[in-house]
């Protein structure tokens, strides 16, 4: 698989694994053996970037990542997160400078490593100023614990904060072809200060696949519940986009989703999506997607179609939302 680079100096894959799914998010979490044979046969095929988080299980999927890439720990970029109270995203936000030390030597030991390559703040503390986050990260890199500092779903004015005290090398945010809020200021600073995109849930959380309708049924512990934009009359509403992205995955010989996603590759060479999946044929169709040449052609005619459908539902409940974009 062809390389990306993220910020100044970061190499990893052109596609990602987001890794919450296997343990947690989406219902029951994979089962352990099934889980490492599928993030194994990830890196056989050529991906090096996996993403994880303390607040993932909390903690398991950090566990299972330090497990399951032991074998080539020293091939491969590991990324996860800091900045929830005990690493529970249903507490308050924490990224004290002393929470941050103490999730980072967690981590480490979760992940069977002796440096975490990527290490990003989950949500902005808006109880604790950015550049005291930054500051305690730029001390960890400098202690040789971190290579590099991420933000995730920060607003435009915290990463420059941020990025002047410690350069940010990626940030994470959702991003895909139903939800493209990032265009219009987040985008253009990245690019201005030389940062990298990760975009997660870049398959719309599994509904641009088109294997979701208004009849699906999900597990009760899966987030995508509480989501407004998954309430059954918006599936309904919203699967006009699905069979848009079907007919113009249908000319190119692809799926819905490998079209989703190169889409997003096609959109700036800094830009790593790190789509998630629990099954194997499921990682294979995504990282075909690495594969598809998208014309300029092709993504004006996405662009100009995708517009006349507007996508409908809010992407997060308001508690949530209120986490995002400060």
């Amino acid at each position: 698989m062809d390389t990306r680079t993220l910020g100044q100096s970061l190499e990893v894959s052109a596609l990602g694994l987001g890794c919450m799914g296997l343990s947690y998010g989406y219902g029951p979490a994979t089962d352990k053996t099934a889980a490492i044979h599928l993030l194994r046969a990830a890196y056989e095929q050529g991906v090096t970037f996996f993403d994880s988080a303390e607040a993932y299980g909390p903690f398991a999927n950090e566990e299972l990542l330090g497990e399951a890439l032991v074998p080539f720990r020293d091939r491969v970029v590991i990324a996860t997160k800091f900045g929830f109270t005990n690493g529970d995203v249903n507490q308050s936000m924490d990224s004290s400078p002393a929470r941050i030390r103490a999730v980072a030597e967690a981590s480490l030991k979760r992940l069977r490593t002796d440096v975490i390559d990527l290490f990003y703040q989950h949500r902005v503390d808006p109880n604790v100023p950015i550049e005291d986050v930054a500051g305690t990260v730029k001390d960890l890199i400098a202690e040789g614990k971190v290579k590099y500092f991420g933000l995730s779903e920060a607003g435009a004015a915290t990463i420059r904060k941020a990025h002047a005290v410690q350069p940010v090398t990626a940030l994470q945010s959702e991003y895909s072809l139903w939800w493209r809020e990032p265009e219009a200021e987040i985008l253009p600073t990245l690019e201005e200060l030389g940062i990298g995109f990760v975009p997660f849930s870049p398959l719309g959380k599994g509904f641009l696949t088109g294997k979701i309708d208004a009849d699906t049924q999900f597990d009760k512990s899966d987030f995508r519940n509480v989501v407004p934009r998954f309430q059954e009359e918006n599936r309904r509403a919203n699967r006009a986009l699905v069979e848009l992205l079907t007919s113009i995955a249908g000319k190119k010989d692809a799926t819905p989703a490998q079209i989703a996603l190169a889409w997003l590759l096609a959109q700036r060479p800094w830009i790593v999506p790190i789509p998630g999946t629990t099954k194997e044929h499921r990682l294979m169709e995504n990282l075909g997607a690495a594969r598809i040449e998208l014309t300029m052609e092709d993504i004006g005619e996405i662009d100009t179609a995708f517009a006349r459908i507007p996508v409908q539902g809010d992407r997060y409940p308001a508690a949530l939302q209120n986490r995002v974009g400060r």
